[in-house]
């Protein structure tokens, strides 16, 4: 396994959701000895344009924003059948960030609305039509923690906020300012982790543990990396380029590269997610 002192520098804003030209791809994961395996690399989006934003409803089946005719709606992909629909019904703004509810089949959302304003919608696995979760705040991103309970960030002027949300009550708590895009549920937890912009301009990793709402941090994430994911409850990985590296808090206080996508043809890794069972993992790189 070989180390990586990261040398990049963070040029893009955190919340704006690009329109880059970006494909979503699912790999089979497993442990080598150097590292990780990669098997059976599977392209899921089929269309130009975004597709971006993946999130494992199952094992078996994979959400992410798809470009439809110029406008992103949730797209869900059957592994297993290799077959795609549009989740939603379409409506006159763009959907990003969809993940499933975690004790239904309906989806979040984040629409970004005619009006510019970034709202977070549920839509209905029977119907498609949409209502809106939370009324005044301007959502970027977002995690479940369970049905009750979200992590998201905030859009406030230039900046991103770390707010909780009780979907119950709609009772909202900003926790911290200048956060950072990615947010996640740690695998078999009851830990979440989000990132802050430290003094440097770069991005801390941080766990929040949801009974107690105390914070550890966890390590800094590499200089120009926004995102990553929890593959357990320990590891953590990042793409940087055409490679993956790994960070074990259990292990050495560092990144160690564990796996290569430069013979499929792959480059500029952002987003990834990882499936319920662990075993998947899904990768989004620059269209070819």
């Amino acid at each position: 396994m070989k180390k990586l002192l990261f040398l990049l520098t963070l040029t893009t804003t955190f919340f704006c959701f690009a329109q880059d030209n970006t494909d979503v791809y699912v790999v089979a994961i497993a442990p080598a000895y150097e590292g990780l395996q990669l098997l059976n690399l599977q392209k899921v989006s089929n269309n130009d344009g975004y597709n971006n934003q993946p999130s494992f409803p199952s094992n078996e089946t994979i959400l992410f924003a798809g470009n439809n005719e110029g406008q992103s709606d949730i797209a869900e992909y059957n592994l297993n059948s290799k077959t795609k629909k549009w989740f939603n019904k379409k409506t006159e703004g763009g959907e990003y960030s969809p993940q499933k509810f975690p004790t239904s089949n309906d989806v979040a959302a984040v629409r970004l609305d005619n009006d510019s304003l970034q709202r977070l919608y549920k839509y209905d696995s029977q119907t498609g039509k949409s209502t809106e979760l939370i009324k005044d705040l301007q959502i970027a991103y977002f995690a479940f923690y369970n049905y009750e309970k979200i992590l998201a960030t905030v859009l406030d002027s230039d900046k991103m906020n770390l707010v909780l949300i009780d979907l119950q009550s709609k009772k909202t708590d900003t926790l911290f300012y200048n956060a950072g895009r990615s947010l996640q549920k740690v695998p078999k937890t009851n830990s979440m982790s989000y990132s802050l912009v430290n003094e440097e301009g770069n991005l801390d990793l941080y766990l929040l543990d949801m009974n107690s709402y105390e914070n550890f941090f966890v390590t800094q994430l590499p200089i120009g990396i926004q995102d990553y994911v929890w593959i357990n409850d320990t590891q953590i990985l990042v793409g940087s380029g055409n490679k993956l590296y790994m960070y074990d808090t259990l292990g050495e206080s560092e990144w160690t590269r564990v796996a290569s996508l430069e013979d499929y043809g792959l480059k500029n890794i952002t987003r990834m997610a990882i499936s319920p069972n662990g075993k998947k993992l899904a990768i989004v790189t620059e269209s070819k």
